[in-house]
């Protein structure tokens, strides 16, 4: 059949009629069926990336336990902080409504119901010793004014607040006091741990957040507190698009994003996708069902396969997912099967992912996309994308009325 070459490696079958269409589908499927040597191994432990030194490495064979895993019910408390030099009129039940309860319905979604954030937000407003432009608070604050932030943050909340209950920590300052800065809300884990009713607090959130403030920036952060890595490219000198790596395709790249839902690889690694979901392709060539990460599974029903991966290298990996719109990607402007690359040693910020490009010769979604020309980047059905420098070839063979891709991946 003849074929036309986009830019890419990306090829659209020219098909005659409805009849050639089924035709070619029903010929791929049964070519898939009796492909080369075996390529989809059980369980999904040989495309397992290890663990390695970088900062939220994406090696998943073993959790790093200095971090909460988020497959139970976890409790969070919020700290509210005023300053005296500012007079806030804002109460915490709307502060809290800022977070709640759209922070655990994001995650309540994104793991199909398998984890549960459970919010405790403080009524009173705890005041802190200093004034707000006392701490120099800004987004790359020196290390001694944050140490003194947070010292007098739990000092302060410390008679009225019980540390030892909690798992997670937000401490949310005033945001219309002089010296916030919404630009600071960030994680900050310390060297050495707080002591604090008898627990060690080694990581907090702290919000500095406008109201109302960014969507999703919360699940942003708390992304963070489970040892998930920053997605986003920061340019070296402070300028230039920040969102190059991944596009609108994780909440861990942009809390913008119009698809927002962790990618599969990220919901592998926190637990909320078993090994029989994963699908290990390792040589010739494979047929695989995806079903869109944001739509749950049927009532009673097993999760059914979400991702597909091909290890490439001892420290790199290209994995395949379905994206449609449901879930936490309900805003999405386009659908389909996208891939992308994950390397293990690449640090938060450092590209740990990125996303690959089915369509790089064309952009979408300018009205709402963080970077348009990633928005389209997922594969439609009758469309073929080789992986650049990989002899992997991805093949989008049909959509089935429950709305699963079937792939064909050859290696």
């Amino acid at each position: 059949m003849p074929r036309q070459q986009t830019p890419g490696g990306v090829e659209r079958s020219r098909m005659t009629s409805t009849a050639a269409a089924l035709t070619s589908l029903t010929a791929l499927a049964a070519m898939s069926l009796v492909a080369g040597p075996a390529v989809a191994v059980p369980g999904a432990a040989p495309c397992a990336l290890t663990r390695t030194s970088a900062h939220h490495s994406l090696g998943l064979d073993t959790w790093n336990r200095a971090y909460p895993r988020p497959e139970r019910t976890l409790h969070a408390v919020m700290v509210f902080l005023s300053f005296p030099d500012h007079r806030t009129t804002l109460t915490t039940e709307q502060l809290t409504g800022d977070y709640f309860p759209a922070t655990s319905d994001f995650f309540e979604r994104a793991s199909y119901g398998r984890f549960r954030l459970e919010p405790h937000p403080q009524r009173q407003w705890i005041r802190m010793p200093k004034p707000s432009t006392a701490y120099g608070i800004q987004r790359d604050w020196a290390a001694r004014d944050r140490a003194a932030y947070l010292r007098d943050a739990v000092a302060a909340a410390d008679p009225e607040v019980d540390f030892s209950q909690y798992d997670v920590v937000y401490f949310v300052a005033d945001p219309d006091a002089p010296g916030v800065d919404s630009d600071a809300t960030k994680v900050v884990n310390f060297d050495r741990p707080i002591r604090a009713d008898g627990t060690d607090l080694r990581r907090i959130v702290t919000v500095f957040e406008r109201h109302p403030p960014d969507r999703n920036v919360l699940a942003h952060e708390t992304g963070h507190v489970f040892d998930l890595p920053d997605l986003y490219h920061r340019p070296s000198d402070g300028k230039g698009d920040w969102d190059t790596y991944v596009g609108d395709w994780d909440v861990m790249g942009s809390q913008f994003g119009m698809a927002p839902d962790l990618f599969a690889w990220h919901k592998w690694k926190l637990g909320w996708l078993d090994s029989s979901q994963v699908d290990c392709v390792q040589s010739g060539s494979s047929l695989h069902t995806l079903l869109p990460l944001g739509q749950a599974p049927a009532p009673g029903a097993a999760g059914g396969t979400r991702l597909a991966v091909i290890r490439t290298g001892p420290g790199s990996a290209i994995a395949v997912e379905a994206r449609g719109s449901a879930g936490n990607d309900g805003d999405t402007c386009t659908e389909g099967v996208l891939v992308y690359r994950v390397r293990n040693e690449a640090a938060s910020g450092g590209g740990p992912i990125e996303v690959l490009d089915g369509h790089p010769a064309s952009e979408a979604c300018w009205d709402r996309s963080v970077y348009p020309p990633l928005a389209d980047a997922p594969l439609e059905v009758g469309e073929t994308f080789t992986v650049p420098g990989e002899r992997i070839r991805i093949e989008v063979a049909d959509r089935t009325p429950s709305g699963a891709y079937t792939v064909k991946i050859t290696t």
